[in-house]
């Protein structure tokens, strides 16, 4: 039987609950309550057929508690006239916490309700949006406001987490809580203090002006000869010292894969990036790399020419290495699956790399074709570089 049980009633409220909608009342002020409840009964057969089912149904929801049952009436050809469960309502706030079990919850929220309205009543909104989540931060969140608090009288302190002073706070608190914080701050903090551009948990610092670990760039020289001038073959400079390197070189290979990275053959004049998948921005101040030939390898899908046509943006002489269709072709049996292809516009894009990405994006060679570069044949990648060593 389909007929409502008083049990499906309390899953509606807790529904409602798990949408986080009965808290967000208390935000509001918006009355969830008095609140009608879907309630199907039995049927006119049914009524004929099994009607002591539905005298213990009718039994079963008007001992529910907290709950208001409206009944109507109706004439049955057999049954004469009967009063039937139509509708279930529950009345009040509290009977419907009183129903789930929420009481203590309601409790708590309430009460972060009350010092968030005291101590920065411009968060209001953010309970109102993600009351469980709220619920979820409620050991530490007088942690989270103290932070509100000093980063509101700390506007873009240039300095690290690591040097925030807030008693009973460490910066690793910070660390670990950075998408919550940038929830919280976004709505509290002046606009003028927030670079809205740095998104991500992983540019925090750089959003709201504190100092970070500056990026690194790893590089290894290729040039057996030049070894002597540098302090290693594996070096990572920051961007700020790699911009000032300005090597004697004049050919510099990027690749993605660390592997690769470490293998790649010597080559007289040259150097090896270890990429950054679409992290170009520190390369960007080396503009000794324009007067070099700068040769990119990835993998050959489409995030592969999506990197490409990026790092075109800060470099518009890079040439693609290992990127065309000879290649992919050569190595059939070694093409794996791309999850989750880009299919955007690249503008940037030579004529023959254009086709290809057109042929991997609109899946004419087979469906999210890739060739990883550390499946293609080294024998094929050392001929490749004696055309162009």
């Amino acid at each position: 039987m389909s007929w409502t049980r008083p049990a499906d009633l309390v899953r509606q409220l807790q529904k409602l609950w798990t949408q986080g909608k009965i808290l967000a009342g208390l935000v509001t002020g918006e009355p969830l309550f008095p609140r009608r409840l879907s309630l199907v009964g039995p049927t006119s057969a049914q009524m004929a057929d099994q009607f002591e089912s539905v005298r213990a149904w009718i039994r079963e929801l008007q001992a529910m508690p907290k709950c208001r049952i409206e009944s109507r009436a109706i004439r049955h050809r057999i049954l004469g006239d009967n009063s039937v469960p139509a509708e279930a309502w529950i009345d009040s706030f509290d009977d419907a916490v009183a129903l789930i079990g929420k009481r203590k919850e309601v409790s708590r929220f309430s009460a972060l309700l009350e010092v968030t309205r005291r101590r920065q009543p411009c968060l209001q909104g953010w309970l109102g949006e993600k009351p469980l989540q709220t619920l979820a931060l409620a050991d530490d969140w007088d942690r989270f406001l103290d932070i509100a608090d000093w980063c509101l009288d700390h506007p873009r302190p240039g300095i690290y987490l690591r040097q925030v002073d807030i008693p009973g706070i460490h910066s690793k608190f910070i660390e670990a809580h950075r998408g919550q914080l940038i929830e919280l701050l976004d709505r509290l903090l002046p606009p003028e203090t927030i670079d809205f551009s740095a998104t991500g948990a992983g540019r925090f610092a750089e959003r709201y002006g504190f100092r970070d670990k500056p990026p690194r760039l790893r590089f290894r020289i290729l040039d057996p000869a030049l070894l002597s001038s540098f302090p290693g073959q594996d070096i990572a400079l920051t961007g700020d010292d790699f911009a000032r390197l300005d090597p004697p070189i004049s050919k510099v290979f990027i690749t993605e894969n660390e592997i690769n990275f470490l293998a790649f053959p010597e080559i007289e004049d040259s150097l090896i990036l270890f990429g950054a998948g679409y992290g170009f921005e520190t390369l960007k101040p080396a503009r000794w790399l324009t007067r070099c030939r700068v040769h990119y390898w990835g993998d050959i899908d489409t995030h592969g020419f999506g990197i490409l046509d990026q790092l075109r943006h800060q470099f518009d002489h890079v040439l693609s290495f290992l990127m065309d269709r000879t290649t992919l072709l050569a190595f059939e049996s070694h093409w794996g699956f791309e999850e989750k292809q880009t299919l955007r516009d690249m503008p940037r894009l030579t004529p023959s790399e254009q086709t290809l990405y057109d042929d991997l994006r609109d899946n004419r060679l087979g469906k999210n074709i890739r060739l990883e570069q550390e499946r293609i044949g080294f024998g094929w990648v050392e001929s490749a570089l004696a055309t162009i060593a």
